[in-house]
């Protein structure tokens, strides 16, 4: 099993910049990547932004040039600083592991609230 902690919401204004950190413990040689998914109210969650194990990564196309995704491969914990931030960026931000065998994001955070105000 995965555990992921996550931290760094909270309430900014529009423009306005945060850092989301995701700390995973456990069965770590079982994941393959790790993302940031979010979810608004009323909205399907969505995938925001993943990194590989080798460091590849993916945006979605409304974050793309705003939000970057980085990782401590030695603290087991990944990054999203999130700049220019608008407010339909309002939602809760999850922590997500992708197991390496089923190549899905099995593992899931608690979530963090992040609000942008107008």
């Amino acid at each position: 099993q995965v555990q992921l902690v996550e931290s760094g919401g909270g309430l900014v204004q529009a423009g306005g910049s945060l850092r989301l950190s995701c700390a995973a413990s456990g069965s770590i040689f079982s994941i393959n990547a790790m993302g940031w998914y979010r979810q608004a109210p009323g909205k399907q969650r969505e995938l925001v932004a993943d990194i590989t194990n080798v460091g590849s990564t993916n945006y979605a196309d409304s974050v793309k040039g705003r939000f970057t995704i980085s990782r401590d491969s030695a603290k087991n914990t990944v990054y999203l600083q999130m700049n220019s931030l608008k407010p339909e960026d309002t939602a809760v931000y999850y922590c997500a592991a992708q197991n390496r065998w089923r190549l899905r994001y099995d593992y899931w955070g608690q979530g963090t609230q992040v609000t942008v105000s107008s």
